[in-house]
């Protein structure tokens, strides 16, 4: 997101729709690759090939930014290293690794060590933490900027959704409607495949608030077709649902992105999008621990229609989140051109 703006700034042309539509395009489309990629390499390697193919491809990704991205003078470069926040990065991971096991503290101590900017002392109890006038994670990008707040709050519900769908949904097809691994993975296929279709075809539309409306609206119809879902249920409602979820994978994520891009602080526009993912992830964790409780012993029918009126309140809440912020109208349109002292003086 920095490099965009930064890019825009030099060239003049402020454009990231089409820039964020391949980046939506090509993450959606790992989603449908990654998968079947993992089972390959647990086949060839067990378990560890997942985490040893991120060296070769991470060196890749070095060797590519050093030959392609734009360059900074060896100053700004030294500049910019030296006022790397590195104790708030390490108590960002370390806190932030027990969310696995129990989510809610160590994310929340997480975000706080990261954030935290005191100029003097450490943190109570915690002298090991040092203070940094120039946090991880920056949470002023919050102070006074209302819209971009609501905006994550809006990707926090929208991702809660999401990942409800990848974990609790796919976890229900293979327990409760008895698809193997596989027929679970291809029933999800039309999900990933819809929403790279709805990113093509709206992403370089700039405004943003039809867009959400509609993915929120295609949320709640989601939903409701979940609460109809039966162990006996044909493969064909499993697809429409599918189908259905996949207009807002590929409505929201998009244009979430394009709200943050246009409501930030531009000279904190990094942290602004750290923090969108952040709120995106504390959705995923809220999901994970909501299918842990409606699914106790296993994913029965009962426990994905819990699930299913959980998300539908969160989808509807979405919805009235959106509908409510008129702000949204102003975002991505090019703004209205005031006339000339002159003209206005010859009228």
């Amino acid at each position: 997101m920095y490099l965009i703006r930064s890019e825009a700034t030099r060239t003049g042309r402020d454009s990231p729709a089409g820039v964020l539509t391949t980046l939506a395009i090509a993450t959606q489309t790992v989603a449908v690759i990654g998968p079947s990629l993992g089972g390959l390499l647990i086949g060839l390697g067990g378990w560890r090939t997942t985490l040893a193919i991120n060296i070769p491809l991470a060196a890749v990704g070095l060797i590519v930014g050093a030959v392609r991205l734009p360059k900074n003078d060896r100053a700004a470069s030294v500049r910019s290293l030296a006022v790397l926040d590195l104790p708030g990065m390490g108590a960002f991971r370390d806190h932030a690794g027990g969310a696995a096991t129990f989510p809610a503290q160590p994310a929340t101590r997480a975000l706080v060590f990261a954030a935290d900017r005191g100029d003097r002392g450490g943190w109570p109890g915690h002298p090991g933490i040092a203070h940094s006038k120039n946090p991880f994670l920056d949470v002023r990008v919050l102070g006074g900027n209302l819209p971009l707040l609501v905006t994550y709050i809006r990707s926090m519900l929208a991702y809660v959704v999401a990942y409800a769908v990848l974990f609790g949904y796919t976890q229900w097809m293979e327990e409760g409607r008895g698809l193997s691994p596989s027929q679970a993975g291809l029933a999800q296929l039309p999900l990933f495949l819809t929403g790279i279709l709805v990113s093509v075809t709206t992403g370089r539309r700039p405004e943003i608030r039809g867009k959400l409306l509609v993915g929120a609206t295609a949320q709640i119809v989601a939903c409701v077709l979940l609460l109809l879902l039966q162990p006996t249920s044909p493969i064909w409602l499993l697809v429409i649902v599918a189908v259905v979820f996949g207009l807002p994978q590929g409505l929201n994520s998009l244009a979430l992105q394009n709200a943050v891009y246009h409501q930030a602080d531009p000279d904190r526009l990094a942290s602004s999008a750290g923090l969108l993912r952040t709120f995106a992830y504390l959705g995923a964790m809220i999901a994970s621990a909501a299918a842990g409780a409606f699914y106790p012993h296993r994913a029965d029918t009962a426990g994905l229609h819990g699930l299913g009126w959980f998300m539908l309140v969160l989808a509807v809440l979405f919805l009235v989140v959106t509908a409510a912020d008129r702000t949204l109208a102003r975002v991505g349109r090019p703004p209205v051109e005031q006339p000339a002292p002159t003209e206005i003086a010859a009228k």
